[in-house]
């Protein structure tokens, strides 16, 4: 050891067998059993880990049994400090120790949380309890507040102590159609993919990065609650509906176990987009992290699910938001499978936290010039979106036909999304007597060469503009007059509708 040497990189290997080995590389040189064991005291200090989601900052959610693990070194004594209370626990052979605090009242008074396990401590300091919302789907969800169309006013008001949220970003990124890198691919595990950065509060600072659709969710909550309001952020820009089911679920499916089949690289029940997405990222990487279905990825069936929601499970949440369908749209089978698959999704977040009521609020998706963008099914999706509130209790529906482009996927007024989605929150889930939609379609009916469209949801039926109604068509093609008679839409025509 007389030869100075710069020591940049530390490998410490524990085996179950107890045999450990600890390497210093210099340009592959190693040093001495002897010189591991003078730096054994440093790695005795870093053996503590608090599950990721567990930061400063945080919010807890409120009326329900708070969780809390992580690992440790086996058969030492764990001790949890919170909200006065102190809970023990032994670490267990496998290193995993876990305790349960009785349920919590809601509450904006800053709580501190400690962890010991012998010399070692955690302090999380400036937690919260009020309700936590899962944010999951595609770029559109993931879309930041500072690309959002009202971030210039907004930005004045980011200073909201009770919004908390949790982004880790996903592997992958803003990475498009190119070979990922060395440092990419060894992010690809269940592990690594998402990079946990701990939670943060709402200000001008923060709120950059920040889900604009959950942030005017969660302003538009707090605005009549005064409650906390914790957001998770899952969502994977271009990710297909697949990723975000368990594996079990999609090979308990008869109607889907096929997308559990064989390499999903080449698996035609799948997107084909987001397939040759994969291809191009992965697919020249053939001594990538792998399995039965093929080398990981964002868009792998199963494989958000089990790095992103799994990990969260024993972490309770109030419900789900969901804003995707856009790689799931542009093959009609695929669009007229969307719904099933959707449902199959809901039920399985539902079984997995143990609430088979657990809030679910989707969006549905925009209206788009298909001149530009390959949306010919998009008519067909939104309706398969629309037909699914009828199957799925405690579920919602934030409709955007009005704010979309015509030549991109993603509407810049995030802000009329959040507070969309909020009115069935606020509706559903805190009580409160307000009308949570505009006008959905309920039937149509024709009679006496009239075709008469009724409504949920339009007690006072009129145009935002004041304007006559324009946009029907009988074919999709010709335009033909409607007009509002009472709280329905009268069509004249000659002849009867096929569909």
């Amino acid at each position: 050891m007389g030869e100075k040497m710069k020591l940049f990189l530390i490998d410490w290997i524990a085996t179950n067998e107890k045999k450990e080995r600890c390497l210093l590389r210099k340009q592959g040189r190693k040093i001495s059993w002897l010189s591991c064991l003078l730096l054994l005291p440093f790695f005795a200090l870093s053996q503590l880990q608090v599950a990721p989601v567990f930061s400063d900052n945080m919010v807890l959610q409120r009326d329900a049994i708070v969780r809390v693990w992580g690992k440790a070194t086996p058969g030492e004594k764990v001790e949890v400090h919170f909200a006065g209370q102190t809970k023990k626990v032994v670490v267990a052979k496998d290193s995993s120790w876990s305790v349960s605090f009785p349920k919590q009242k809601a509450t904006g008074k800053p709580r501190i949380m400690q962890v010991k396990a012998g010399r070692e401590m955690r302090t999380l300091k400036d937690i919260l309890v009020g309700d936590v919302w899962l944010l999951s789907g595609q770029s559109n969800m993931e879309w930041p507040m500072a690309r959002e169309a009202h971030w210039q006013a907004e930005k004045m008001e980011a200073q909201q102590p009770l919004i908390r949220f949790a982004n880790p970003p996903p592997a992958g990124r803003s990475v498009y159609g190119v070979a990922y890198n060395d440092s990419l691919n060894s992010r690809l595990t269940k592990e690594r993919f998402y990079d946990w950065n701990g939670w943060q509060v709402s200000d001008s600072t923060t709120l950059r990065n920040m889900s604009a659709v959950g942030y005017y969710f969660a302003k538009a909550i707090i605005e009549k609650e005064a409650v906390p309001i914790g957001l998770i952020n899952l969502s994977i820009g271009g990710a297909p509906l697949e990723t975000f089911i368990s594996r079990e679920a999609l090979a308990n499916s008869k109607r889907f176990v096929n997308k559990v089949m064989g390499n999903w690289l080449e698996n035609p029940h799948l997107p084909e987009w987001t397939r040759e997405r994969g291809m191009q990222n992965v697919g020249n990487n053939p001594g990538g992290y792998k399995d039965d279905l093929g080398l990981n990825h964002a868009y792998k069936p199963g494989f958000a699910f089990e790095a992103g929601v799994k990990p969260l499970l024993p972490f309770p949440i109030k419900g789900v938001l969901w804003y995707q369908g856009e790689s799931n749209s542009l093959e009609r089978e695929r669009v007229e499978e969307y719904g099933d698959l959707l449902q199959l999704l809901i039920d399985d977040y539902r079984k997995a936290w143990k609430k088979p009521a657990m809030p679910f609020y989707w969006v549905q998706l925009s209206s788009i010039d298909t001149a530009n963008y390959k949306s010919q099914y998009w008519p067909q999706f939104r309706d398969n979106q629309r037909k699914l509130l009828a199957e799925v209790k405690n579920s919602g529906m934030a409709v955007t036909s009005d704010i979309g482009f015509r030549n991109d996927v993603h509407p810049t007024n995030k802000k009329a999304v959040g507070e969309r989605l909020a009115r069935w929150a606020l509706r559903q889930v805190y009580g409160h007597d307000l009308v949570p939609s505009g006008p959905l379609p309920l039937q149509a009916i024709y009679k006496e060469g009239k075709i008469v469209l009724s409504f949920h949801y339009a007690t006072t039926l009129q145009t935002a503009d004041g304007k006559p109604l324009r946009g029907f068509s009988l074919d999709g093609e010709t335009g033909v007059e409607a007009a509002i008679d009472n709280n329905t839409v009268v069509i004249i025509s000659d002849q009867k509708p096929t569909h």
